[in-house]
């Protein structure tokens, strides 16, 4: 199944790239996924989904299988089984990213082989869930960017603040490397049937008219006979 999608960050192109560059980065900003560990241009994560009450964790990896900076294009091929065994996915993933103004568009092309339960959602609909999951995934980058660049002057305001306190009686304030960082938040499973809400409401339009319908007739039938029997 092949689908492709648009996304746009508000934010320069260089940037963008680095930070599509970095698993570390990328990973948090997906919906239901973390990251295990990196290896050169290799990773391993899991991604949580959830199907309304059905919950289904995979595990996998991927791997970086093209980096061409001049083009600003990466591929990624991934791939990831559900714990329980009620399905596999696997994924080619081409992302190019240009310049648009001072921020960013991008072009992603997915070749993806689904088995299981997410799997009957279809073509149609899982190209949509996919689309508006991009969207979050977007939206999730732009923010990161937006915290990053707002970090470091915060953290010089910091450190001329610290060191004005402590005189020459306190030592230096630690490097931001030197810092703890905080351990990144678990990631919450993503409820497929959340996105695809208006492609179930379009499926299932038919069936509740067919209902509706249905309640209609048993009632005209039921007062025709009232008024008979009166």
């Amino acid at each position: 199944m092949q689908m492709e999608h648009q996304f746009s960050v508000p934010a320069p192109v260089d940037v963008v790239w680095r930070a599509l560059l970095d698993p570390e980065r990328v990973a948090p900003c997906m919906p239901g996924a973390s990251l295990s560990g990196v290896d050169g241009s290799a990773f391993t994560g899991t991604v949580k989904v959830k199907l309304g009450p059905i919950s289904l964790l995979y595990k996998g990896s991927g791997e970086f299988v093209e980096t061409d900076e001049a083009a600003r294009r990466i591929m990624i091929k991934a791939s990831g089984k559900d714990s329980r065994g009620n399905g596999t996915a696997a994924a080619t993933v081409t992302v190019t990213v240009s310049a648009a103004g001072g921020a960013t568009s991008g072009t992603v092309l997915t070749d993806l082989s689904i088995t299981g339960k997410p799997a009957q959602f279809g073509r149609g609909m899982i190209a949509e869930v996919g689309g508006k999951l991009l969207e979050t995934f977007a939206n999730n980058l732009a923010a990161d960017l937006s915290r990053r660049e707002a970090a470091p002057a915060t953290a010089a305001t910091q450190r001329e603040t610290e060191t004005a306190g402590e005189g020459d009686k306190g030592a230096a304030a630690p490097a931001d490397e030197d810092r703890p960082r905080p351990a990144a938040p678990e990631a919450q499973p993503v409820d497929l049937l959340d996105y695809a809400g208006p492609s179930v409401a379009k499926r299932l339009a038919p069936l509740v008219a067919a209902v509706i319908a249905v309640v209609l007739l048993l009632r005209g039938l039921r007062r025709r006979r009232r008024r008979r029997g009166a």
